[in-house]
């Protein structure tokens, strides 16, 4: 039976005895080498081992007798001649005064091709098929080691071509990779055999220049102008024609730095950068200005890995104003940095430093703890509610889980999470917009709000705005414009908040600093704005007293409800100003007056106007063409002319555009004059009115939304308890009912609640116990342990058979009630003679 159930083993089994010839070889193990059974009766070890030695083979032989079983890898050949991996257990064995080695073999060929597989994707770039920065540093020591002797010298030259990643966050990733294969194809055509070169990723790739006489500078700047001719020009990409550009850095090893490898990658990639500002398509070499560029770099970045420890990172706090009401509604926490060495740096001169290692995501998370327990600490100081928003770093983004990690700070600073706002960039967005939508709809669901930094200055697309859970949009101070600015710059900002109202999200601008840009924001309705005209960033105990101060921007700034009708008056000359003064005081207008076009955008910045009426013909800029201007900049203003010139085309298609909402002529009509702007007054009020019921519902929805998705999470979090109680109590009924012991439940007045199987199997004969009294069973040690329940065990006999019982009450964290009883099985010689309790 047992050489039977050898022979048919799925495991090849072998003995080889000591001179290496094979005594027995089971089916499996010809079936893995590919003989016919009996094909290999006659071989020997070095047979399917060609490796192996004869003359060594009885000492591994002696070694397996001295030392035990062991496991070994080997390569076999099969009958056909080609290698197959194996892993071998060898185990000595004495038979018959011989000494024999027996071998279990297992074939881990498929193994090994996978471990080579991963090999290649883990070392190789999987769009381009180029060796990857590891791969790359390896050759570069290897190459360094033969040149230095030598005094040979090695450049390495980095490139960055600019348009893969603009690609990738407007395209997408297919498109983005599509160009880059193409771009890849182009550099190796441009290549010697001899060059190495590797994707870093991104779009950044790396040349690893070789030669055996005398590689210099002149050489090195010939084959980077060489790529830069074969990248530059347009591209056809799926229809579209894209303008490719690069940057290029070049160093010369070792005549540019020291003598270690390591520190050349850096120095070509600090090149390149450098490059890249200097504009497209440019070439620097590496010099003593980058250098020390990259010293005081590296210098940062070994002080930040100490910042925390002691306790130099600091917070600042930037208020946020509610362009409707005036009032702070929320602040926004600025990391800072405070080093002996280098002394008060902003984000801008040590994140990026951070962003490049794991240091950022150390920053952040000590950022948001600290700004949560702030914002906790000032509501316990008595202080209304702030929204806190905290920027958050692509790194912190991509943790796993990064949701749940968020709510356990609020849940450990106690803060309400609707009292928190994210803030990612729009660069953010670049990077796999799949997994970024994921992981912020993940911090939506938890109660906290989403805000888009630095909108419109990337590249992602309004679908993709669409498709996230954006709260709010952040304009950066490029896109803040006032007075001054062009008309197409004020029209880009309209469009911009226009599309966040449209899409049910607020806006908030950033770095305004004038009087002219609180008026042009609250003049195309921006929702709220933070910058230095209202405070700089404070720290906490200035901004706690900025908040008791109840500081806010000025009523006249923002329109409050109730003001009086603010006429202006544009005419150059001065008599006809002060008579239409006279006319229009009796009709209580608050009446601001301008000679000039230009001087009459500086009024429309310092006054909240709501009727304009202009003459025609002034110096330096028409009425139409002040009106023109008016409209882009002021939308909600109503406009008019008063003439006695009829520029009939101008007029007509001024009109037809909406600039002039009517035309009148001089001389007037006095009362004419006064109905026509009183009732420009109240088309005016009308628009007003409709404008700020429209926000009303539109703030409505925003809420009524929040409520229902708030209320959407808190029911899938209850169903999702309620299914893990439902879980744990099946589990736990499942468990006592295959505890191997009888088990009893009692309710708190003695009635049997619950028995498992075994206990049923015991009693079967008394009928179903369930809901009978303890007492009203005929067994006196039930009734005497559930009146005692003292939780002591107790040797007791029931139904002849020994048991040791325990009885004791149900307490602590469980709502049920009573007592449990467990009888546990004896043997019966285990028991005292008379059989009692103990």
């Amino acid at each position: 039976m047992s050489r039977f159930m050898l022979d048919h083993s799925p495991v090849p089994v072998l003995v080889v005895d000591e001179d290496g010839l094979l005594s027995y070889v089971n089916e499996a193990t010809e079936k893995l080498l590919g003989y016919g059974a009996g094909g290999m009766k006659e071989m020997s070890i070095f047979d399917i081992a060609p490796h192996r030695r004869p003359d060594m083979w009885r000492n591994t032989s002696d070694t397996l007798k001295r030392t035990g079983s062991r496991t070994l890898s080997s390569d076999w050949r099969a009958a056909d001649g080609h290698m197959i991996t194996v892993e071998l257990h060898a185990s000595p064995l004495e038979y018959d005064a011989k000494s024999f080695v027996v071998l279990y073999a297992h074939d881990t060929s498929g193994r090994q091709e996978a471990q080579e597989q991963s090999l290649r994707l883990a070392r190789f770039d999987t769009v381009t098929g180029l060796p990857d920065r590891q791969m790359l540093h390896d050759r570069l020591q290897a190459e360094a080691r033969l040149a230095l002797p030598q005094g040979r010298r090695i450049a390495l030259v980095a490139i960055e071509i600019n348009e893969i990643q603009k690609i990738n966050g407007s395209l997408g990733y297919a498109l983005g990779d599509q160009l880059l294969l193409l771009l890849t194809r182009k550099m190796a055509a441009a290549l010697r055999k001899s060059d190495t070169w590797a994707h870093m990723g991104s779009g950044e790739f790396m040349f690893l220049l070789t030669d055996d006489g005398q590689l210099d500078d002149e050489l090195a700047l010939q084959f980077s102008r060489q790529l830069v001719e074969t990248l530059s020009g347009p591209v056809k990409l799926d229809g579209a024609v894209v303008e490719v550009s690069c940057g290029i850095g070049i160093v010369v090893f070792p005549q540019d730095g020291d003598e270690e490898p390591r520190h050349a990658l850096r120095q070509a990639e600090a090149a390149m950068r450098m490059a890249q500002a200097m504009g497209p398509n440019q070439i620097c070499f590496f010099t003593a200005e980058a250098n020390a560029k990259l010293g005081d770099k590296l210098a940062r970045a070994a002080a930040l890995r100490e910042a925390l420890s002691r306790q130099e990172l600091y917070l600042q706090y930037q208020p946020q104003i509610d362009l409707l009401t005036g009032q702070v509604i929320g602040v926004e926490a600025l990391v800072r940095w405070r080093n002996d060495l280098f002394g008060d740096l902003a984000p801008d001169d040590f994140i990026p430093i951070a962003e490049e290692t794991e240091l950022i995501l150390e920053i952040s998370s000590w950022v948001l703890k600290t700004a949560c327990e702030s914002a906790m600490r000032w509501q316990q100081s008595g202080l209304p509610a702030l929204r806190m928003a905290v920027n958050m770093s692509a790194r912190q983004l991509n943790q796993p889980d990064i949701a749940g990690s968020v709510e356990a700070v609020l849940r450990q600073t106690g803060l309400d999470p609707h009292c928190l706002t994210i803030e990612v960039t729009e660069s953010m967005l670049m990077n796999d917009l799949a997994r970024v939508a994921d992981a912020l709809s993940a911090l939506k669901s938890i109660g906290v709000h989403i805000a888009l930094d630095d909108f419109g200055t990337g590249y992602s697309s309004l679908v993709n705005l669409r498709r996230l859970p954006i709260d709010m949009i952040k304009i950066g101070r490029s896109l803040v414009p006032d007075v001054t600015a062009a008309t197409q710059d004020v029209s880009i900002t309209r469009a911009i908040i226009n599309l966040a109202h449209s899409l049910q999200m607020k806006v908030v601008a950033v770095g305004v600093e004038s009087d002219g840009e609180v008026a042009l924001l609250v003049a195309n309705q921006c929702d709220q704005m933070q910058g230095f005209y209202f405070s700089e960033p404070l720290h906490e105990q200035d901004m706690l007293a900025l908040l008791r101060d109840k500081k806010c921007l000025p009523q006249d700034m923002i329109g409050r409800k109730g003001r009086k009708r603010t006429l202006l008056l544009v005419d150059d000359e001065e008599s006809i100003v002060s008579s239409l003064k006279r006319l229009l005081r009796r009709d209580g207008y608050d009446i601001v007056t301008a000679n000039s076009g230009p001087q009459g955008l500086q009024r429309l910045a310092e006054y909240e106007v709501d009727v304009i009426l202009s003459d025609q013909r002034m110096p330096g800029m028409t009425g139409v063409e002040f009106l023109r201007r008016a409209k882009e900049l002021y939308p909600k203003t109503v406009r008019m002319v008063l003439s006695g010139y009829t520029e009939l085309q101008s007029i007509t298609d001024a009109i037809n555009e909406g600039a002039i909402y009517k035309f009148l002529t001089k001389p007037w009509n006095d009362e004419l004059v006064r109905g026509h702007i009183k009732e420009a007054f109240q088309q005016k009020e009308m628009a007003d009115e409709n404008l700020r019921l429209d926000r009303e519902v539109q703030d409505a929805n925003l809420e009524l939304a929040e409520v229902n998705k708030r209320l959407q999470h808190l029911l899938a979090y209850q169903q999702e308890q309620i299914n893990r109680e439902e879980s744990s109590l099946t589990m736990a009924r499942d468990v006592l009912e295959n505890i191997p012991a009888p088990l009893i439940g009692f309710d708190p007045e003695g009635m049997v609640a619950f028995m498992n199987t075994d206990a049923e199997e015991l009693f079967s004969d008394a009928g179903n116990l369930l809901g009978m009294h303890v007492n009203d069973i005929k067994l006196e040690p039930l009734a005497a342990l559930w009146n005692t329940c003292d939780g002591l065990h107790h040797d007791i006999t029931l139904k002849g058979l020994a048991f040791r019982a325990v009885c004791r009450p149900m307490t602590g964290a469980a709502k049920s009630r009573g007592a449990l009883l467990v009888l546990m099985p004896q043997s019966k010689e285990a028991l005292p003679s008379d059989g009692s309790s103990t």
